[in-house]
């Protein structure tokens, strides 16, 4: 790992990495209770490390079948909104500054992954 990516994780991490991270822990938390709810519960604890920790790894989407697309049209009727939000209100909030562009980016990258997270698979770069 560059050390540009472990500078730009410790800054993410300070400024809202921690925060949205606790937020999908607590939607994959909540998804759990139920068995129904376990596949959702999963791919949120898959995603809080991604976005604990996003720089120097990318999200990769593979062919979605049949099973993606109802996981995934589920998920936007469950548990979506409240996270793509934060996400979109916190990028907003980023990229006021020309500093914090690369922060707001990659907020705006995970408010597009917590509409459809499934299919999506966490690379290192």
């Amino acid at each position: 790992m560059g050390l540009l990516n472990l500078i730009g994780n410790i800054i993410w991490i300070i400024f809202g990495g921690f925060l949205t991270c606790i937020e999908w822990i607590l939607a994959g938390l909540i998804m759990c209770i139920t068995i129904i709810g376990i596949p959702f519960g999963i791919q949120c604890f898959k995603l809080a490390s991604f976005v604990i920790w996003p720089f120097g790894s990318e999200i990769r989407r593979e062919k979605t079948g049949v099973g993606n697309l109802i996981l995934n049209l589920l998920w936007i009727f469950i548990g979506s909104w409240y996270i793509a939000l934060s996400h979109l209100f916190i990028g907003l909030f980023f990229c006021i500054t020309i500093i914090g562009i690369p922060f707001g980016m990659q907020h705006f990258k995970l408010a597009g992954l917590a509409f459809a997270p499934f299919g999506a698979n966490i690379v290192k770069s």
